[in-house]
């Protein structure tokens, strides 16, 4: 027995059964994720209950509970039509249900608000005013054309955004040279008020051109009616797709959840962020993080390599080694609010006075931004890459320094030609660590730069071309503001486990790409002294 024990085979079965408690807790974490979120765009059938009231529900079915005593069962519906009834779902007892059926002729209409619509096609009304054929093959031809109708909207649409650009450039100089002297630059300033009013006046007739169209397509109309018979007229322009999808095959399905998910990865969110697409979230995640790894990633190895390599052992440098190792464990709104007050009021108020003094008090550069988000988590993960990177360092054989001083190399020589490369595996395994932290903060964005909804990216084909003053989205915040902000929860549920697992999916990626290089570099730069 005492062999057992000195043995430690206690400890290995603890820590067997601890590492097994860990993965059975994270493979339990993904698949609620994913049973929550993958079943999201998937169309279900729906279901139309005859109630013994007389009364009628139709929608679909998301969940069923009983009560533990008197075995009394109820279901529960989405039924969509909030502009009709003001929620989205319904608890609907079994005992009240005196039939239910599946109609091959009801619709699901997904639109730009309001929600989903279930109901069944009525009457339809062409642009020009005159009746049409209440089918599906009508309503697909003329929402089809009402859709090309939108389209050509975007470039009336993209001509008044150059114009109002144009526009907001010539304010801005003229506000400066006013700024500057307005007497002295009378002349400057009344040509580029002429120019602004000739490009207002067209912005104008673009505008009256843009509402003259949407008025001509939002005469298209389809009148629907409940299954309890309230009728609803809706403007096409308002339906982004139909479906009727009690009879639809599994493959039509399939193809429109394929459709959806392209939607999810590539559009612009709507309808509170709760539908559409996730793409400006997704850019500004991935675009922070990078440009947050282009700041960490130097500063936190030049920091490690002075700390191991130049600095005189003392208690100064323990002293920087133990601030270092605190720092790794501070709450991360402490460094949002040092990023508030230091990056986005410090520095950027200073730039504002120095540049931009005839915009002000309107801020450019002392307001948040990505450039001042993606330095407050940059400051947030250097400590992970300095202990990395000071560790691996440390793990490079004395001898291998000996011999390549030996060799008549200097000593920078030995850094950056034998002592990084080895250390690279190690410097990886702290970008690693420093991005699967910085992709899920959210604490500290919310204080210097994200925003429920960015009418504009940070990088875009308009020069500069990379904006650092401006706003972004985050797939984190997302996740915040739809699971706690939204008006309807409920309904807005199967869109944060979404958000959650594209959300993994991208942290999964970049540290899959980080450890395929890292092992690259380890096979390299492995040898027999180890």
């Amino acid at each position: 027995m005492k062999n057992y024990w000195k043995r430690g085979e206690p400890m290995v079965m603890v820590a067997g059964a601890t590492l097994a408690m860990v993965l059975f807790m994270t493979l339990t974490m993904m698949a609620v994720i994913l049973g929550n979120s993958l079943g999201y765009f998937w169309i279900k059938d729906l279901v139309q209950l005859k109630l013994k009231d007389g009364s009628a529900v139709l929608g679909q079915i998301t969940g069923s509970e009983s009560h533990a005593l008197t075995d009394e069962a109820r279901i529960q519906l989405k039924v969509g039509n909030r502009d009709l009834y003001a929620q989205d779902f319904r608890w609907v007892d079994e005992q009240e249900i005196a039939g239910r059926e599946y109609p091959d002729h009801a619709y699901l209409l997904e639109r730009m608000e309001h929600g989903n619509f279930f109901g069944y096609l009525q009457g339809l009304t062409k642009a020009d005013g005159t009746a049409a054929a209440a089918d599906s093959v009508t309503l697909a031809a003329l929402l089809h054309e009402v859709q090309q109708g939108k389209q050509g909207l975007k470039s009336i649409r993209k001509q008044m955004s150059k114009l109002n650009m144009a526009s907001e450039r010539l304010r801005l100089k003229i506000q400066k040279l006013d700024y500057n002297g307005a007497e002295a630059n009378s002349a400057k300033i009344a040509a580029l008020t002429d120019q602004r009013a000739k490009l207002t006046e067209q912005f104008d007739q673009l505008n009256n051109e843009l509402n003259q169209k949407i008025s001509e397509l939002n005469k298209a109309t389809a009148l629907f009616r409940d299954a309890d018979g309230k009728e609803k007229e809706l403007p096409l322009t308002e339906i982004v797709r139909f479906y009727q999808p009690n009879s639809m095959s599994v493959f039509a399905k399939s193809g429109i959840y394929l459709i959806k998910i392209k939607e999810l990865l590539l559009d612009d969110p709507r309808e509170s962020n709760t539908e559409g697409g996730l793409f400006p979230a997704i850019f500004g995640t991935v675009l922070m993080v990078l440009l947050m790894s282009l700041f960490s990633m130097p500063f936190g190895v030049i920091a490690a390599i002075y700390l191991r390599e130049y600095a005189k052992e003392g208690k100064l440098v323990q002293l920087v080694r133990i601030a270092v190792n605190n720092l790794a464990g501070v709450p991360s709104i402490v460094y949002g609010v040092f990023g508030l007050g230091f990056f986005v009021y410090g520095i950027g108020g200073s730039i504002d006075k120095l540049f931009f003094s005839h915009q002000l008090p309107t801020p450019v550069f002392g307001t948040g931004g990505i450039l001042w988000a993606s330095l407050t988590l940059a400051l947030l993960t250097v400590p992970v890459v300095i202990v990395a990177t000071e560790e691996s360092l440390a793990s490079i054989p004395k001898g291998i320094r000996e011999g390549s001083l030996a060799l008549g190399a200097t000593k920078f020589q030995t850094l950056t030609k034998v002592l990084l490369p080895m250390a690279t595996p190690g410097i990886m395994t702290g970008l690693v660590l420093s991005m699967a932290r910085a992709v899920g903060e959210v604490a500290p964005l919310m204080m210097v730069g994200v925003v429920k909804l960015a009418p504009t990216l940070p990088f875009d084909g308009t020069f500069p071309f990379f904006h650092m003053d401006r706003k972004f989205m985050h797939l984190g915040f997302h996740i915040y503001d739809v699971g706690f902000q939204s008006p309807n929860v409920e309904a807005a549920k199967p869109m944060v486990y979404v958000t959650t697992l594209l959300l993994l999916v991208i942290v999964i990626i970049a540290t899959s790409l980080a450890i395929r290089f890292r092992n690259q570099m380890r096979r390299k730069y492995t040898t027999s002294h180890f």
